[in-house]
């Protein structure tokens, strides 16, 4: 065989093989190098906490304090624009309203709506939300996705051809673009959701009209469910849901890869679609599957969810790396800033709760109650870990999700549908402030080499 024939030759699979063991020797860094240049591995310090990349007045997670050098334990609080997330949804049900659009207004303008405001608010979503004409057919169902979130991130990226300005925007028409995909992520994560049924699924496609009395809760049960009805109650637990999900600080990954994103000076369409991509990864928005999934595990290998003991010895196991997943993780529980408490989780397990109360599921929730209960004390004893340990959000809002008939595949969508208001504030925030392109270092520890010519290298 010639030499020219060899270099005609395609890379085989058997050829790329070997070439990634190859690159996992080229690519493996001793870990003792980031403690020599000091360098913080995810962006943290060596206490958990993260490095302070901006300012924002957006939104506060607040979780610790730090008392001469040592971080102190507190209950956890969520504060959109200073206001305590508690206080805006107590008093949402003290009115007996829902609450999602009004975090809306808050996080994208700075204030909290009156009446009239919030009445504005609700009708722009709602005119807001059909799609442009064809869009549906061709972008979406014609080229539907086995998983949904690429599916809305190729969606959004699509949306641009749809309007007509530039790509240096005003802040009035960042404002625009911004209320536009609010409004029609719950839509495309529809479409897309009934595309994928259809195509892979062998299952009928079901497309509502949309209801321009509805809110977007309503909206999204109305549009999921094949005879369109719901109660207030699932409705406003949806909405609690949504409100939750709207922002959780400019630190968090997709925020901040929407705020990198930005900094570029790249169009909205590309930072959005950018931050979906992010949440998309199941150590941030696809987590609550994995509470779902353990859960069912939990169930499948116990005869008694109820019995503490028994509970007990499974999670120990699941600890130990010999059951579930056998990645030694109870999720659900942990978070990198909340340490007494997940505010979210606080008020979500109370919620749903109320609604389960007397329903199968409720057997469910008490299960996950028990393994919040539980786990802290079994992480010291089994793993050796001190650390203060909570429920995070995740560990009831996909049995939420469940209770109110939606299914897994859109769990993340649906994060990714209420996030759209926080990677929209921040963005408008870093277009406002930033000014610089968020570029930070790396250290570089290769070796200086001698080159080389093609000729005399090894086959």
């Amino acid at each position: 065989m010639t030499s020219q024939m060899i270099y005609n030759e395609s890379i085989e699979s058997s050829d790329i093989h070997n070439l990634c063991e190859k690159l996992k020797q080229y690519a493996s860094i001793d870990p003792g190098f980031y403690e020599r240049f000091d360098v913080k591995r995810g962006l943290r310090n060596a206490d958990g906490s993260g490095v302070v990349a901006g300012v924002t007045q957006i939104c506060n997670v607040h979780g610790y304090i730090i008392d001469e050098g040592e971080r102190q334990p507190i209950e956890g609080q969520l504060i959109y624009r200073g206001y305590h997330i508690n206080d805006l949804i107590e008093n949402a049900e003290k009115e007996d309203r829902f609450v999602f659009e009004e975090v809306v207004y808050l996080l994208l303008f700075g204030e909290l709506p009156n009446p009239a405001d919030l009445a504005r608010m609700n009708a722009s979503l709602s005119e807001r939300r059909e799609l442009p004409p064809g869009f549906l057919v061709d972008s979406i169902m014609q080229a539907p996705s086995k998983n949904i979130m690429n599916k809305l991130a190729r969606s959004i990226l699509t949306l641009y051809s749809y309007i007509d300005v530039d790509d240096v925007l005003s802040l009035e028409d960042e404002m625009e673009i911004a209320l536009d995909l609010i409004a029609k992520m719950p839509i495309l994560m529809d479409g897309a959701y009934q595309a994928k049924r259809h195509k892979y699924d062998n299952e009928s496609m079901i497309m509502h009209p949309l209801r321009s009395e509805e809110n977007t809760a309503e909206s999204i049960l109305s549009l999921i469910r094949v005879d369109r009805k719901y109660t207030k109650k699932e409705a406003q637990l949806l909405d609690i849901l949504l409100a939750f999900h709207a922002d959780h600080g400019g630190g968090n990954n997709s925020t901040f890869a929407c705020r990198v994103a930005t900094s570029s000076g790249t169009d909205p369409f590309a930072a959005y679609a950018s931050a979906i991509n992010f949440l998309k990864g199941p150590r941030h928005g696809g987590a609550n599957i994995k509470v779902i999934q353990m859960l069912d595990d939990i169930k499948a290998h116990m005869a008694h969810w109820d019995n503490e003991g028994e509970v007990a010895d499974y999670l120990k196991k699941i600890l130990k790396k010999e059951a579930n997943d056998g990645s030694g993780l109870i999720y659900g529980m942990g978070h990198a800033v909340y340490t007494l408490s997940d505010p979210r989780a606080v008020i979500l397990k109370r919620k749903a709760m109320e609604l389960a109360k007397g329903k199968e599921i409720e057997r469910e929730f008490q299960l996950l109650s028990l393994v919040e209960s539980l786990t802290p004390e079994l992480m010291h004893s089994v793993r050796g870990i001190d650390k203060v340990v909570c429920a995070n959000v995740d560990m009831y809002s996909g049995l939420v999700y469940c209770m109110l008939g939606i299914p897994d595949e859109l769990f993340t969508p649906l994060f990714a549908s209420a996030r759209m208001v926080g990677w929209a504030a921040h963005r408008m925030e870093e277009l406002i402030t930033g000014k610089r392109i968020i570029r930070p270092a790396y250290k570089t520890i290769a070796k200086p080499k001698k080159y080389v010519p093609l000729k005399d290298r090894e086959a």
